[in-house]
């Protein structure tokens, strides 16, 4: 009975954050979608770089036969829900449906943006580097709100539930069989041209979605405890945590120091520990967002 009450306080809090942040999470879905548009269409589209999905797909397509990308997005995009309804259920399916759909509609919408914004297509790196910014951008305000745009993500979930791997290795299959694809078709250098475009739309989308490191966090393993306690507090002025651990391999209990302190001390940070005590064992790791505390 506890944890049905429990879970149902949960579930509460869930609902009461999803209805507070509604209209914003549904108008950062729609600038993203926008400007995942404006990149298909203005840099990715026009250079035929096939950067996997749905809309490298679209590419290959355009190249076969008269199809309209937009056209063959939905299509597709439609089915691919129908069957995650099937195979995933409505809850994961959810979060698909709304982009599914508005993908497509913003692709035709802004179909003939090139007749208005006229660049210069011999410089295809630079086509690459904006391309990419600016579909990763989007992207991350999409997956920030808490939506994707469907197409082979639900391929990903599919794969991944059945073949019991993880989702990173799902996209690696079906989104680089997708680009594999399209070097049949445009070339080695447009692959070479099409995985630059993946790397930056995945650093730009982890960008939007965590944010840029303003702090690090230190966790210290070290003999001399309380001199390095001593100079975080009293040199540094930061605050510590101390929680107690046990080595997996030699079962020898210890002290782990938890420090998080701005970017710009992380070399005063360092270079003082090592100072203190040249075999202390630390990890640094970025803290993307740090509150309470004193």
């Amino acid at each position: 009975m506890k944890w049905f009450h429990k879970n149902e306080r949960t579930s509460n809090i869930l609902e009461k954050i999803e209805a507070k942040y509604k209209i914003r999470r549904y108008l950062q879905l729609i600038i993203g979608v926008f400007l995942i548009s404006i990149a298909f269409n203005i840099f990715l589209l026009p250079n035929n770089l096939v950067f996997g999905g749905v809309s490298g797909l679209s590419i290959i397509i355009k190249e076969i036969m008269p199809i309209n990308p937009s056209h063959f997005i939905m299509v597709t995009s439609l089915i691919l829900l129908i069957i995650s309804f099937i195979v995933l259920g409505k809850k994961q399916t959810k979060g698909s449906i709304v982009g599914s759909i508005l993908f497509p509609i913003f692709v035709d919408l802004t179909a003939n943006i090139n007749q208005y914004i006229q660049l210069d297509s011999s410089n295809l790196l630079l086509a690459v580097i904006f391309g990419g910014i600016i579909y990763g951008f989007g992207a991350g305000l999409v997956f920030k709100a808490g939506f994707t745009t469907g197409g082979t993500d639900i391929i990903n979930q599919i794969i991944s539930k059945y073949a019991h791997i993880s989702m990173g290795n799902a996209m690696l299959m079906s989104d680089g069989l997708i680009v594999l694809l399209g070097t049949f078709f445009f070339g080695v250098t447009k692959l070479m041209y099409a995985i630059i475009v993946i790397y930056i739309i995945g650093l730009m989308t982890d960008k939007v979605l965590l944010g840029i490191s303003n702090s690090k966090a230190f966790y210290i393993i070290t003999n001399e405890d309380t001199k390095i306690r001593d100079y975080l507090l009293n040199e540094l002025h930061h605050g510590v945590t101390i929680f107690n651990v046990k080595g997996g391999y030699t079962h020898k209990k210890d002290e782990v120091i938890l420090c998080v302190v701005p970017t710009s001390e992380y070399y005063k940070v360092k270079e003082g520990i090592h100072e203190i005590d040249k075999d202390t064992f630390f990890v640094v790791c970025d803290a993307y967002e740090v509150f309470g505390g004193e």
